[in-house]
């Protein structure tokens, strides 16, 4: 057999790069170093490489697929091995966008690592580089006595895996599940020490009680200066009472994929004039290209990208860049109303997307089809949109083609926020929902959940009301 030695490069700086690696043989099988750290998630298998890899070949073709993050064009290179000898190949990586250069750094705020992971400090060594993430939030989680090996990490910003350019923190996913939906589950980062408990209800055993709420882990993590994620359990009964009382700093949908639900409750959460930017994560492992771009004013620090993320900077991508203009402002930014907004649009992207789709208030306003033209891959779009007072823009980009996690690919930005961003013609309805649903919960509650006094469910049902009093208020003014 022969030998393959591959150095993966930066095109343009010639320095080696760590990145991902698919190796198929002539036969069509996937090879890879028996010592390496292998990708997790659907779609083609790759080998995580820390920038140099050697491999035993046998005669014949061998395909070779290099990726690195989502601003790295993939390489494809097919060469031929002989029956003997050695084979060295610079694979030579060319940036499709430069987002950083811009102010536009990715992060996922949303990982854990299960009981099989064997090496965890290895892969965390490697994930910020291989995906090519600014920031990388790895949490800890309680489901019984699972030992996760993610759970492993101290709280807090890990020093020992961070450099200047790739910050790693290890927050915690503070949950709870039941028979009855539960309260839902909700990220919360930068943290100084552990918020207790991680998980309550059957999280943790059949005879823990449903308590404390979320919403104390909220607070908990706010007096520690943390930032509070709610994340990808959109049904969680607790959602929208966290959202009203204002615990939330941002709200993690496509994580780790498509769920309509979370979205339309993101849209009336806006829709009642909640602000809460869009941001994302992958949950287990790096098992997708999902991650949140987020603008920073002043230099790149973790501190300086997350107060991006809580002023509403975000657009959410596994791809594909996505910009919005309204009036010259961009997501998070507050403008002052007229009869008619100026939107400007602006795209990049390796795969071809094949529409954008302007929203306001929850529904789509404009939309442009792409498919096979030039501005498939890159396009700007101006078009002024109706406005009938006060409310909220975003943009969404939707594609066909999928990555190499089978993911069709897709981005949306955070919201501007028009006047007071509360829509007059839609909050009622908004409300009015969420209104009912905790009404829902609270009878569920009382009925079904589980606790070790009475006080204990009179301070859940007595958070719900407040929760509910938020929306009952203006479902009233604006029903």
């Amino acid at each position: 057999m022969a030998k393959l030695k591959g150095i993966i490069r930066d095109e343009a700086s010639g320095a080696r790069v760590p990145a991902k690696v698919h190796v198929l043989t002539s036969s069509g099988r996937f090879i890879h170093p028996a010592d390496s750290i292998l990708k997790v998630g659907p779609g083609d298998p790759f080998f995580y490489c820390d920038g140099e890899f050697e491999l035993s070949v046998a005669r014949g073709a061998v395909d070779i697929i290099v990726e690195r993050g989502t601003e790295y064009a993939p390489l494809h290179q097919t060469l031929y091995a002989p029956v003997q000898g050695v084979v060295e190949v610079d694979l030579l990586l060319r940036r499709w966008i430069d987002l950083p250069q811009e102010n536009w750094y990715p992060g996922n705020t949303h990982i854990h690592y299960d009981e099989l992971e064997s090496r965890p400090e290895e892969r965390l060594r490697l994930e910020p580089e291989v995906n090519d993430l600014s920031t990388t939030a790895i949490s800890i989680l309680q489901r019984g006595q699972i030992p996760y090996a993610s759970n492993k990490f101290p709280i807090g910003f890990m020093i020992d895996f961070s450099t200047d350019h790739r910050q790693v923190d290890c927050g915690e996913e503070s949950r709870h599940n039941s028979g009855h939906g539960g309260y839902g589950h909700v990220m919360l980062l930068n943290l100084r020490n552990l918020v207790e408990p991680v998980s309550r209800g059957d999280l943790v055993s059949a005879f823990d009680p449903d308590y404390p709420p979320l919403c104390h882990a909220c607070d908990d993590a706010r007096t520690q200066g943390g930032i509070v994620i709610w994340c990808h359990n959109g049904r969680g009964m607790e959602a929208p009472i966290a959202a009203g009382l204002g615990k939330l700093d941002a709200f993690n949908l496509f994580d780790p994929c498509w769920k309509d639900v979370e979205y339309d409750i993101w849209y009336r959460l806006l829709n009642c004039g909640i602000r809460l930017p869009a941001s994302t994560g992958s949950d287990w492992y790096v098992c997708s290209n999902n991650r949140v771009y987020v603008q920073t004013e002043d230099t790149f620090t973790y501190s300086s990208w997350l107060e991006g993320l809580r002023a509403g900077r975000t657009f959410i991508t596994n791809g594909p860049a996505l910009w919005l203009e309204v009036e010259g402002e961009g997501p998070g930014a507050q403008i002052a109303v007229s009869d008619r907004a100026s939107v400007v649009v602006k795209w990049r992207s390796h795969y071809p997307l094949d529409r954008i789709e302007v929203v306001h208030d929850g529904e789509v306003a404009c939309a442009r089809e792409l498919r096979e033209t030039a501005e498939s891959r890159e396009g700007v779009w101006a078009v002024d949109v109706n406005l009938e007072g006060d409310g909220w823009i975003a943009v969404r980009a939707f594609g066909s083609a999928r990555d190499s996690f089978r993911q069709a690919v897709y981005a949306h930005t955070s919201p501007v926020y028009l006047g007071s961003g509360l829509p007059v013609a839609k909050v009622g309805a908004a409300a009015e929902c969420f209104r009912r649903g905790i009404e829902e919960s609270s009878a569920l509650i009382e009925r079904d959940g589980r606790f070790a006094r009475d006080e204990q469910r009179e301070e859940v049902l007595h958070l719900f009301n407040e929760g509910r009093e938020v929306y009952a208020k203006l479902e009233k003014e604006h029903g």
